[in-house]
This record gives C-alpha cells, sequence and structure tokens, in this order.
C-alpha cells in the first residue's frame, strides 16, 4: 500500500486507532527533494511492470545535509478560529528547511511557514506535570542564549528548584495582567505552551490567539521546543547557507 497516515488514540491505558490512509501525496514529495530521489516517478514506472532493481538508486546514507519538514496552518487568515489542535486534519500545506545541520534546517523551515524565530527578548513557559522535568534542559539552554525566562506557578517552580532564575506569570483564569496579557503587550518573544487536559483547553486558547495576533512563535511540544533552541543557536552564531537541490546532490551531498 505504501506510505500511510495512522491516528491514534489513548484512552485509560488503551491504544485505539482512529484513521489509517495510504497517504503520500505530501510525505513522497518531501523525500524526494530530500533525498534526491524521484520517488514518485520510480513508483510508476514499478507499478507499469519495472523491476526496483534497474534503477541504480543512490545511497543516501552519506548525505551531509538535513532536511525539516513543517506544516503551515490558516488560523492567521480566520479572526475567531480555536487555533488548538485535534486528530482532524488543520494545516493546508508544508513547508520544507535544507541546511548543513538540523538547527539550521528548523529554522529556515520556520521561516517558510511564517515564523521568525527571536534572537533575544523572554520567553514564557507553561508545561504540564508530565513535561515539567523535560523542559528543564530546554529552559537551561534558552538561558545561555540569552533569554529571560518566565513561566506559570507550577512550572516556574520546577525551574527555580533546577537553579534558574525565572519570572512569574499568571494563567489566565487566576486575573490579570496574565500570559495571555504579556503576549499581547509584547513582553514575551517566544512560547512554550504544553496543555494536557480539559482544563488547560482555554488557556491553550488565549495563549495561542495571543501569540497568532503579535506573529510569536508558539511551541506546543517539548521536541518543536528542543528543536527551536538548536535553531536559534545557529542564527546567532552563522548565516544561513543557500543551495540548490541540484548542487546538493551534484556534489554527493
Amino acid at each position: 500500500m505504501g506510505l500511510i497516515n495512522i491516528q491514534f488514540a489513548l484512552k485509560d491505558g488503551q491504544i485505539y486507532v482512529l484513521e489509517v490512509n495510504p497517504r503520500a501525496s505530501r510525505t513522497v514529495p518531501f523525500v524526494g527533494k530530500a533525498t534526491g530521489v524521484p520517488m514518485a516517478k520510480i513508483a510508476a514506472k514499478v507499478m507499469a511492470g519495472r523491476q526496483l532493481r534497474e534503477f541504480s538508486l543512490p545511497d543516501t546514507s552519506n548525505h551531509r545535509h538535513m532536511s525539516c519538514k513543517t506544516p503551515v496552518f490558516p488560523f492567521n487568515k480566520f479572526t475567531g478560529v480555536p487555533v488548538y489542535l485535534g486528530p482532524e486534519m488543520k494545516s493546508t500545506g508544508e513547508v520544507m528547511g535544507i541546511g548543513d545541520t538540523f538547527g539550521e534546517a528548523f529554522a529556515k523551515a520556520q521561516l517558510g511557514a511564517g515564523f521568525r524565530l527571536p534572537l533575544f527578548g523572554a520567553a514564557a513557559i507553561s508545561v504540564n506535570d508530565a513535561d515539567k522535568a523535560t523542559v528543564i534542559p530546554i529552559a537551561r539552554e534558552l538561558a545561555r542564549l540569552g533569554f529571560r525566562l518566565k513561566a506559570t506557578r507550577g512550572t516556574a517552580q520546577a525551574l527555580r528548584a533546577a537553579g534558574l532564575e525565572v519570572g512569574i506569570l499568571h494563567k489566565v483564569n487566576e486575573g490579570r495582567p496574565h500570559i495571555a496579557d504579556a503576549i499581547i503587550n509584547g513582553d514575551i518573544q517566544l512560547v512554550i505552551n504544553t496543555p494536557l487536559g480539559r482544563e488547560s483547553r482555554y488557556d491553550e486558547y488565549a495563549i495561542g490567539a495571543a501569540a497568532l495576533q503579535r506573529n510569536i512563535p508558539c511551541l506546543t511540544t517539548l521536541s518543536a521546543a528542543a528543536a527551536a533552541v538548536q535553531a536559534i543557536e545557529f542564527i546567532q552564531k552563522q548565516p544561513f547557507s543557500v543551495h540548490c537541490l541540484q548542487e546538493l546532490y551534484e556534489n554527493g551531498q
């Protein structure tokens, strides 16, 4: 069947499969550009009877560049639409960044998606209990890169216990001024928010809407936050490299 898109749900320790789609419309072009192998052309010829071994496919394990794919969402074009994500498809496109390092590739992909990662300022952090330990090294790296740290109370306690200097931000339901106000007022340049459960849904919507209004990157997973740290460090230290795809593959990269 080829590449497939699977959606899982976890409830009460039981894993459920919501959907399985044999879909390759976005992944195949990305993989083809990332590796230099014309996947769609080869697949069509194989379906017509050709043998895969006839194509002398290159060894892609020696590529020195990194490729990153980022979804693009239409939230900034529809005022008032909830910006939180669920199992349904909400992205309207994808962009690709290629760089000599993962940090560079991620930074380019963010630029393509319409977000310019900040190089200084304040980072607002609000994560669920399960993420508090994991966010500490990310916050420490942001502080090392020169960012001021601000966090909601529970997250701030975890970061302070790890020896980090952190300012306190109110959650939206704790009274004003709260974290969304700080974003709208221009006091925040980067948001890391990993809500969990129904109680945090209102905060998630308010934070996401405020970040969208100010065009501030709002990262909702710690993997994205860690990638953003690598990207920011790259941008702070060196300029972007520029390569065309033909140049990358002609040089065997």
